[in-house]
């Protein structure tokens, strides 16, 4: 079994090498650089909805703490006039916006951690984008550098009918040596 296995290995290994020369590493590098900018883009457009979610959360937890106050300042109210059916509702207020201002405060702590992430991704896909387009810039220095300058057009070939009368001249003064 362990000599199939290593058989096996050994032509998916060239196989490879056949591909990895088939498959030019310029192009390939230079489309991995805008798949990483592609997404790189589709992070920072979901950091900054992200960014606007948490300016909600916040600005409705505001808006939760001063109709706390509101509430607290009609229960004063309330029990100065010995209304407790009235205090009742204005309770049942108060609890159910103290929940909803938890359950905000949950949401806008996991938002928090979540932007953390985020961010940190973003730092290090910023700084892996920056060294693919670095090694993408030398990739195609070392291209320019290897192509020969030769021309690949075709050099002058053709022929006059004095270079054949010349040529017919050595081959028979050739021949008559022989």
């Amino acid at each position: 079994m362990a000599l199939i296995t290593r058989v096996s290995r050994l032509f998916q290994a060239d196989f490879h090498a056949v591909l990895d020369r088939i498959e030019e590493p310029e192009v390939l590098l230079r489309q991995a650089v805008r798949e990483m900018e592609e997404e790189l883009s589709r992070d920072e457009q979901h950091s900054k909805v992200l960014h606007h979610d948490q300016g909600q959360l916040i600005a409705r937890e505001t808006d939760l703490e001063q109709s706390l106050h509101d509430i607290e300042e009609e229960l004063d109210v309330c029990f100065e006039s010995g209304n407790d059916d009235l205090a009742r509702a204005c309770i049942r207020r108060k609890l159910e916006a103290q929940r909803f201002c938890k359950g905000l405060s949950r949401r806008r702590h996991a938002l928090q951690e979540t932007l953390k992430d985020l961010n940190t991704r973003l730092r290090e896909n910023r700084a892996r984008l920056e060294s693919m387009r670095q090694k993408a810039e030398l990739l195609a220095e070392e291209n320019t550098r290897a192509r020969p300058t030769d021309d690949w057009t075709l050099p002058d070939i053709t022929v006059r009918n004095e270079d054949v009368e010349v040529a017919l001249l050595r081959e028979k003064q050739q021949r008559r040596r022989s």
